[in-house]
């Protein structure tokens, strides 16, 4: 075996210089993308078939969750079994769900208060969204790690710059889950700013324009020396291409109302819509059917008729958004295209008329968004000059008197953030107060979304109106909000990180845990293969640097039976069998192990200035 001698503590630095590595991630709703940066250099990572984008669809069948286009390819035998666009329900009630999943995409499972997080009902099983993400991302994670033979633990990931406190906390949950400490949430048309390198010296406001599977987001950037300040943002959490696909099956059901679309078969034509969108893109027409009813033929320009009122929706979105800027379409010097829906004529027409001029589009829609959390991971991770300044994309708030309420921060305030604000008691001898956190934009209690409650005590008794009760709204750089209250004569003081009472109980976490106990002997069994096959390459490239440096020492048949040992053991780097690499690799040492001892003996010998015969 070769000895390896080492400076001290280098374990430590080989500690620190993993611990440094973080990717970043793209958790789509049609597909997810992980990406890697080095040298401010991002790459989307592909999997053993080369391909980078996963599809976001999960098939659950028995054994392990089935992830990607194997996915997919089961929504045709066993679409009830079949999970697609999870994504839109990430930190939705039962009852939010009911109204945005769609009618047939998504079956919610009974026996549950509207005010729970919502479950799907998938075969013989029940899963959150938050589950489904989960098995998304510990995909994409197992791919980073073959791609780059080593363990990863950090990532960043992207949310829609328009998801809600409930839905950031549930990708949170969910990474947490799949075994990802999320370094940071980046709001996705941040991250696609980044990925441009419109960091490299150019400065103005620039609009990203993101339309995914299902999710709309507008935002304004303005870019000053390397400083990204997000200006405001706006969208719409449950519109997107998926929405399209909806309205071209709606229009073929309407053609052929013989079919009767049940959940399963309304799930296969979404499969099918899906194609019939991409192929319009760049087709003028072609003929399609409803699973099981005839075929019929739809052209570009009837396509472009049933998008119109959607994409008409996203353009007074981007006007809303540019009146709460104080801008004008003039004032913006560059628009990015983000998302695969924006491959749709219509759509790029359309963000041309409005803000006057061509997009950007010299980077890949389905991957520039990963690239860009790639770039914020490095940074993360290794520093970097740039600085990102978001924003809170909703206003939050607290009820007071009369079910109103009370704006705290409002959108589009930068973050991280902290305010706060001076409240008191309204009736005499009141010894506590309840704070109920909202978000919205709305004045009244019943149209803006609870968060959390909890309750301030100790109040001394006093008159109304004597007691001075500190209510501090701090958001993090994730966009996460924790409401802390104090009351100035006692210094009594409390405490809530907020999270909606629908998110993950510990309850949920220990079952899931449980549920995933063959997935992380799978996990277990991939990370040792990885961690294998990198001290394999370790040994190789140690004999290589070794035979140049002391191949005087083997004799001709020495030399060509360590080079046989090599080859065998670099044809197997490319096999998922760890014991086979683990044999060829012990044979490797074993023969080694005369040409190692002889290295010793002649590092030895010149240390002491001693001349050391030949041993050939």
């Amino acid at each position: 075996m070769l000895l390896q001698i080492t400076e001290p503590n280098s374990s430590l630095v080989q500690e620190k210089l993993s611990q440094a590595l973080a990717i970043g991630i793209d958790l789509g709703t049609t597909n997810s993308v992980v990406a890697f940066s080095e040298n401010q250099r991002p790459k989307a990572l592909a999997d053993a078939l080369g391909e980078c984008l996963v599809p976001s669809v999960v098939a659950y069948l028995e054994g392990a969750p089935i992830v990607g286009e194997k996915a997919v390819d089961l929504v045709d035998e066993v679409p009830d079994q079949v999970v697609t666009s999870s994504k839109r329900l990430m930190g939705r009630s039962s009852a939010e769900a009911q109204n945005i999943s769609g009618k047939f995409t998504h079956i919610i499972s009974d026996q549950q208060s509207p005010d729970t997080m919502v479950r799907l009902k998938v075969g013989n099983e029940v899963k959150t969204p938050v589950e489904v993400a989960a098995d998304i991302l510990r995909t994409l994670k197992n791919q980073a790690e073959s791609a780059l033979n080593q363990s990863v633990e950090r990532a960043v990931i992207t949310v829609p710059a328009y998801f809600d406190e409930a839905a950031r906390q549930a990708t949170k949950d969910a990474a947490a889950l799949a075994g990802l400490k999320v370094l940071r949430l980046i709001n996705e048309p941040t991250a696609a700013a980044l990925a441009y390198g419109l960091n490299q010296g150019i400065e103005g406001v620039y609009a990203v324009y993101d339309l995914g599977g299902g999710t709309f987001d507008i935002s304004l950037l303005r870019l000053t020396k390397g400083v990204f300040q997000v200006l405001a943002t706006g969208g719409d959490a449950a519109l997107g291409g998926d929405d399209i696909d909806r309205l071209v099956v709606e229009y073929f059901h309407h053609l052929s109302p013989e079919v009767t679309l049940t959940p399963a078969l309304y799930k296969q034509a979404l499969k099918t819509m899906r194609f019939t969108k991409e192929y319009l893109s760049h087709q003028d027409q072609g003929m399609w059917a409803l699973p099981g009813g005839k075929e019929h033929p739809l052209d570009r320009f009837t396509l472009e008729q049933l998008s119109t009122p959607l994409v008409e929706k996203t353009i007074d979105i981007c006007r809303q958004v540019l009146i709460d800027a104080h801008l004008t379409p003039k004032d913006i010097k560059g628009v990015v295209l983000v998302g695969g829906a924006t491959r749709m004529p219509l759509i790029q027409g359309r963000v041309i008329e409005f803000f006057g001029q061509d997009p950007l589009m010299n980077l890949d829609p389905d991957k520039v968004v990963a690239l860009g959390a790639a770039l914020q991971a490095e940074a993360l991770t290794k520093g970097a000059e740039t600085l990102l300044l978001d924003v809170t994309p909703l206003s939050l708030g607290l009820e007071t008197m009369g079910g109103l309420v009370e704006k705290i921060i409002h959108r589009n305030t930068p973050i991280p953030a902290t305010f706060s604000q001076e409240f008191t008691t309204y009736q005499d001898g009141q010894t506590a107060m309840k704070i109920h956190v909202l978000q919205g934009e709305r004045e009244l209690v019943d149209h803006c979304r609870s968060l959390a409650e909890f309750t301030l005590t100790g109040i001394p008794p006093m008159v109304a109106g004597a007691a001075r009760i500190v209510i501090t709204f701090m958001v993090d750089s994730d966009g996460l909000l924790t409401v802390s209250a104090t009351e100035k004569t006692t210094n009594t003081h409390q405490e809530v990180a907020v999270k909606p009472s629908y998110g993950l109980t510990e309850e949920d976490y220990r079952r899931i845990l449980a549920e995933n106990a063959n997935q992380g002997a799978a996990d277990i069994k991939s990370r040792l293969l990885i961690e294998t096959k990198v001290k394999a390459q370790q040994l190789l490239h140690q004999l290589e640097e070794a035979i140049k440096v002391d191949g005087d020492l083997l004799t001709t048949v020495e030399l060509e039976s360590l080079a046989k040992a090599m080859e065998a053991l670099e044809q197997r780097l490319t096999d998922t069998d760890q014991v086979a690499i683990v044999e060829r690799k012990k044979t490797l040492e074993s023969i080694s192990v005369p040409f190692a001892t002889r290295r010793v003996k002649r590092l030895v010998g010149e240390a002491a200035n001693v001349p050391l015969p030949s041993e050939k």
